[in-house]
């Protein structure tokens, strides 16, 4: 008993920094509304629809995680890259109606499903996507910190 007491005490004591550092690295205050993140995320819809590289690298966190629905993931420089570059153009992002916030303190959960017209690599294609976003509130306001979407097949 006294030796598992012993690893339980070893493992906090190399988690609890860890631990620390993420929490502080994440940075959130507050507490966000739905309505607050329903806004932000439109605000980023409008943002990468019309290249506002500016809105963009206000309301991205530092700390985004970009998960593509073909696998490939970007953080926030490299995101933005593509579509100032021209390698990636957003020219139509609908969400559907079945979006749903979720919030927990600092942060909100989106998850639903959309219809992304998006010009990649020079060719124009649709993607129906099912996606969850974060979204945390911070000092400096709202930032976009986390996206993971998942192609939806046509229907048979």
């Amino acid at each position: 008993m006294a030796h598992r007491y012993l690893r339980l005490l070893a493992l906090s004591v190399m988690l609890g920094p860890v631990a620390a550092g993420t929490a502080a690295a994440q940075g959130c205050s507050g507490t966000i509304t739905a309505d607050e993140a329903l806004k932000a995320e439109a605000a980023r819809y409008a943002a990468q629809t019309t290249n506002d590289f500016a809105a963009m690298e206000r309301l991205f966190g530092n700390d985004l995680t970009y998960n593509h629905s073909s696998a490939a993931s970007d953080d926030k420089a490299r995101y933005i890259d593509a579509m100032r570059s021209g390698r990636t153009k957003y020219r139509k992002m609908t969400p559907n109606s079945d979006v749903n916030t979720r919030t927990y303190g600092c942060i909100a959960i989106i998850t639903g499903t959309a219809v992304y017209e998006v010009t990649t690599g020079g060719q124009d294609r649709t993607l129906p996507l099912r996606y969850t976003t974060i979204w945390a509130k911070r000092p400096s306001g709202l930032e976009f910190v986390s996206w993971q979407s998942t192609g939806i097949p046509p229907k048979p």
